[in-house]
């Protein structure tokens, strides 16, 4: 898939997490969503383009086209409309870029002003609290989604309290986003259905309630199972936020760590969960 590195910074803590919420929102899974996007990152004040509070999302898409018309619809919906908040790009060399402020700078309705800093075009767009400030464009590069692992438990507390656990230990990373609630999945997918309008859907072969209907691939004990989702910059940061998650998941009451295998229907990169874990 294709990814754009977008910060945003706004006045204080509590407006960014305010647009946190919004750019995030509607984004886990590009089977019906325009992106997959979440924080990489929550940056120091020192390593902010303007020295105010701001985080780095990765917005994931499956063509240059497509990232292009989400980070657009969702930089005039959620990140204009938020008080205080500036935008910039977080891939500054990288190629192809995309339009971003080039297209938001009309609804400035000719009032708008561009400002070339450091080489990079900015615009200026009057708004009710001052001006929305974001660069004109942003660059693009390939990165690779879908890395998956399930958590299996004993029972929903366990697997839940180990799914968030390497969820979170997992956002800790750089390069990557886990871009499901809070990094969790419970509605894990196949793909493709008996259906033939829908893409995807439930993996039966993981849902506890369907033992004996379906061929279970859940371990005898298991009661309730996780999924964890990431989206890498690179093979390399997915593997090792597997490897990571994998770990911190593992303990009292998890019977069992697998993942989905969709015989090659998702993209060419194969993760295999034994070879991630050896030192």
């Amino acid at each position: 898939m294709r990814y754009a590195r977008l910060i945003v910074s706004a006045r204080d803590d509590y407006w960014l997490a305010a647009v946190v919420r919004e750019f995030t929102g509607d984004s886990s899974s590009v089977i019906a969503c325009d992106a997959e996007i979440g924080v990489e990152q929550v940056l120091d004040n020192n390593k902010s383009p303007d020295g105010r509070p701001a985080v780095a999302f990765l917005v994931f898409a499956f063509s240059v086209e497509a990232l292009g018309k989400a980070v657009t619809r969702r930089g005039g919906q959620c990140l204009m409309t938020c008080p205080t908040t500036a935008a910039f790009d977080g891939l500054r060399a990288a190629e192809p870029r995309i339009a971003f402020g080039k297209h938001l700078r009309f609804f400035g309705d000719g009032y708008q002003k561009s400002k070339v800093l450091d080489g990079s075009r900015f615009w200026r767009i009057p708004v009710m609290d001052g001006e929305f400030v974001i660069e004109a464009t942003l660059g693009t590069a390939k990165g690779v989604a879908g890395g998956n692992f399930i958590v299996q438990g004993v029972d929903q507390e366990t697997a839940l309290i180990a799914a968030r656990r390497a969820a979170e230990e997992i956002g800790q990373l750089a390069g990557v986003i886990t871009p499901f609630p809070s990094g969790v999945v419970r509605s894990g997918s196949k793909v493709g259905s008996r259906y033939k309008a829908l893409r995807a859907s439930t993996f039966d072969a993981f849902c506890p309630t369907l033992r004996g209907r379906v061929a279970t691939r859940l371990h005898p004990a298991a009661q309730c199972a996780y999924e964890i989702v990431i989206d890498g910059v690179d093979a390399k940061a997915g593997e090792r936020a597997m490897a990571v998650g994998i770990r911190t998941a593992a303990g009292e009451g998890i019977v069992a760590i697998s993942a989905g295998n969709y015989g090659g229907k998702l993209g060419k990169y194969h993760f295999h969960l034994q070879t991630l874990l050896q030192p």
